[in-house]
């Protein structure tokens, strides 16, 4: 196994992962228990972070407000801004246990927005970590586009933006144009070789799942 968490590639059978998560993941969120292991190695006591499109029930905005002094999440559902709303969806997901142990002070730790990840409301240069995951296969490539741009806008000097998505839904060759295109590149060593053992799902088409790194570029 690869320990380098810094190289971007796909995820591997190898790989350490987490099947709960502040909540129990369901088996049908394959490749979470492997994302969601992976981007909080990122994590800092002292980071300001985003988790962009951060979904509703998804529990990564729960654990970064756990472990950062200033968390901010966003998604264009405007569920997101109702605290009702997030814990009828996590009852939906995850049961009404999960809600009923559910930590409330989380919402007070976190600084939600309902909002387009492609025209973002924050100032220039106020996060050390943006956070994105499985998100960019839902978009367009100009949409991608626009949303890689938006987040190294926001994006301090030294920042890191931690991302996965889907292959083959998303196409690596047009990863690695928007993502030069946007005035980013990987931060290290980038591996765009399907491995044997690579994670996958055969849930709705054979899909795996794909991590990278990036940093803007200087």
């Amino acid at each position: 196994m690869n320990s380098n968490k810094y190289e971007s590639r796909f995820f591997r059978q190898s790989d350490p992962k987490s099947d709960k998560f502040i909540f129990s993941l369901p088996s049908t969120w394959w490749s979470r228990f492997y994302e969601y292991h992976w981007a909080g190695m990122f994590v800092e006591p002292n980071d300001t972070v985003l988790d962009a499109a951060c979904g509703i029930s998804h529990p990564f905005k729960f654990f970064l407000a756990g472990a950062c002094q200033e968390v901010h999440a966003c998604d264009l559902d405007k569920r997101i801004l109702s605290p009702t709303a997030i814990l009828r969806d996590i009852e939906a997901d995850f049961g009404k246990e999960a809600v009923d142990n559910f930590p409330q002070h989380y919402f007070r730790q976190i600084q939600f927005a309902n909002t387009d990840i492609a025209k973002l409301p924050y100032n220039n240069e106020k996060f050390e970590k943006v956070f994105c995951i499985s998100v960019l296969e839902h978009l367009p490539p100009e949409a991608m586009f626009s949303a890689l741009t938006e987040f190294k806008r926001i994006l301090k000097s030294t920042g890191l933006i931690i991302l996965t998505f889907d292959y083959p839904t998303i196409n690596l060759e047009t990863f690695r144009t928007v993502v030069a295109n946007a005035g980013l590149s990987f931060y290290e060593h980038t591996v765009f070789t399907l491995p044997e053992d690579a994670v996958c799902s055969d849930l709705y088409g054979r899909l795996y799942c794909y991590r990278a790194i990036l940093k803007k570029t200087i």
